[in-house]
């Protein structure tokens, strides 16, 4: 039996511990920002298999595999974090070959997966050509700026050969980082009494009329480019003229100077918008940054590839998620799923059982391929 037929068995065989884990895992909360609760548990979990993690300042869990240190690593990015709060009751089930749960496909099962495949290489005995750094980071979903994924990338800066996220549909390749600029906008006026000091600028009128000129933007459709204003808040009474409002913004692009383009009209409009009597402040929330592999670059190419050898058509895409950091400082970079699921981000989230073979075995192989790729170049 070849490696690669090994590797295809060792993963069907290991579907099951990958959903008994993801649904583990999933029940741990670990909402954007207070991540820390899951990041013990993972840690714990990497302990039961003789591995030493690590648990960084912002609550990523590192582990490595190999002992190479002055040689490039190979690093897995799968992120803990949800889009669920704290007081969201994490009820997680299976029925048939579907499990159900809040955040079981985005990410818990990726971070079930990254787990399992170490310890597929480690029962096959396969020594990669460059030692693995699997990281359990935080802050991918909402406004956690992909703070988690920075860390790791900046720590490991100098020795990244090259960066696999798993999180996505399996057949997906995210190859193209989505940039995206968050901000929150604040208007202030002095306020007053509805009846008595009418007349008075709104702070809610000011925002509504920045909101309106936001609306009226153009954007090119390539590159794609987007803008939202996703929440909005203000105000103490029906019959109070508001002293603040404040909404938040959502600006992205694929290209890194219509981007800055959209900000720099954004901007303009919130600067100058308001009306008499009211100031306007931006305060910036998040950044990501934008960029691309193409698709002929060796990793891209070899996760295609991996794919059609399991009879599974590619489908490349752009996407916001943490391999944003990494391409945009040029470190070779994709971003690839596991398995099928719908419903991410809301409580009726869920995943199907039978693609986690494919969705493993394509992710024993990447890293083995890629391992050498990285190996080739050093």
């Amino acid at each position: 039996m070849t490696v690669a037929d090994q590797l295809r068995v060792a993963a069907r065989q290991q579907v099951e511990a990958v959903v008994e884990l993801a649904m583990r895992i999933c029940k741990v909360p670990a909402p954007t920002g207070s991540e820390q609760e899951r990041a013990s548990f993972v840690a714990s979990l990497w302990r039961e298999r003789g591995y030493t993690p690590e648990i960084d300042a912002v609550n990523n869990v590192y582990v490595r595999r190999g002992a190479r240190a002055d040689k490039p690593v190979l690093m897995l990015l799968a992120h803990t974090d949800t889009v669920f709060p704290a007081s969201t009751a994490l009820v997680v089930k299976r029925e048939g070959d579907i499990v159900y749960g809040p955040g079981i496909s985005d990410n818990s099962a990726s971070v079930a997966a990254m787990i399992k495949l170490l310890d597929i290489l480690d029962a096959l005995q396969v020594e990669t050509a460059v030692d693995i750094v699997a990281v359990a980071n935080v802050g991918e979903e909402g406004l956690g700026n992909l703070r988690g994924a920075r860390a790791a990338v900046e720590r490991y800066r100098k020795q990244l050969g090259a960066v696999i996220a798993i999180d996505g549909r399996l057949g997906n390749i995210t190859h193209i980082a989505v940039g995206s600029k968050r901000w929150r906008i604040t208007v202030r006026g002095p306020g007053g009494h509805s009846f008595g000091s009418f007349g008075t600028p709104s702070a809610i009128h000011g925002l509504g009329r920045i909101i309106a000129a936001l609306a009226d933007l153009e954007v090119p459709q390539q590159p794609k480019t987007t803008f939202n204003v996703g929440m909005i808040e203000g105000g103490t009474s029906v019959n109070s003229i508001a002293a603040s409002a404040s909404a938040l913004l959502d600006l992205r692009s694929i290209d890194v100077a219509a981007l800055d383009r959209l900000a720099k009209q954004a901007r303009a409009i919130i600067e100058q918008r308001a009306g008499q009597g009211l100031q306007a402040e931006i305060e910036v929330l998040g950044e990501r940054p934008a960029g691309a592999r193409s698709l002929s670059d060796p990793l891209v190419t070899l996760a295609a590839e991996t794919l059609k050898e399991l009879g599974i058509k590619p489908q490349f895409s752009a996407a916001s998620t943490d391999i944003n950091i990494p391409i945009s400082l040029n470190i070779p970079s994709v971003c690839v799923g596991l398995t099928h699921g719908e419903r991410a981000h809301t409580l009726e989230e869920y995943l199907q059982v039978p693609p986690i073979a494919d969705g493993l075995a394509q992710l024993l192989r990447l890293c083995i391929d890629s391992s050498r790729q990285i190996a080739k170049r050093a």
